[in-house]
């Protein structure tokens, strides 16, 4: 199977996610959604803490990509930041991946992309790999 060509835009989130830091953020991501499809990756490696601000902020970006046929998908998210992003179940909205490099292969290559599906296979109400 030969790998899509495709364009993946890969941002790194801010260390700070306060409100002001988060529009300015969310405003460069807009700028960056030109085009139909957009395929973005989130780098979170240098986020600590996710507060609400930052979570909106997250959705936020996910539907103004899912708004032009596109996705956003996380990467390197730390430890308390994926706990955050779980007990507000936001988890669910994003493909999270351990690394930049996953994430954005995610996109090209098909085969990679079923792996974040079947990493929770016990929680019923996730996709399963056959159903993806």
């Amino acid at each position: 199977m030969k790998a899509r060509q495709c364009t993946v835009t890969v941002i790194r989130l801010p260390e700070t996610l306060k409100t002001y830091e988060m529009r300015l953020f969310f405003r460069e991501l807009e700028g960056r959604m030109d085009g139909d499809r957009p395929r973005m990756v989130l780098d979170c490696s240098k986020v600590c803490e996710l507060d609400s601000v930052a979570i909106h902020t997250l959705l936020c970006c996910l539907e103004a990509a899912i708004k032009c046929n596109g996705d956003v998908k996380l990467a390197a998210v730390t430890p308390s930041a994926r706990e955050t992003l779980e007990l507000t179940r936001a988890d669910r909205l994003f493909e999270i991946y351990d690394t930049e490099t996953e994430a954005v292969n995610s996109y090209c290559h098909p085969v990679s992309a079923r792996k974040w599906y079947a990493r929770e296979s016990d929680n019923s109400d996730r996709l399963s790999e056959s159903a993806a």
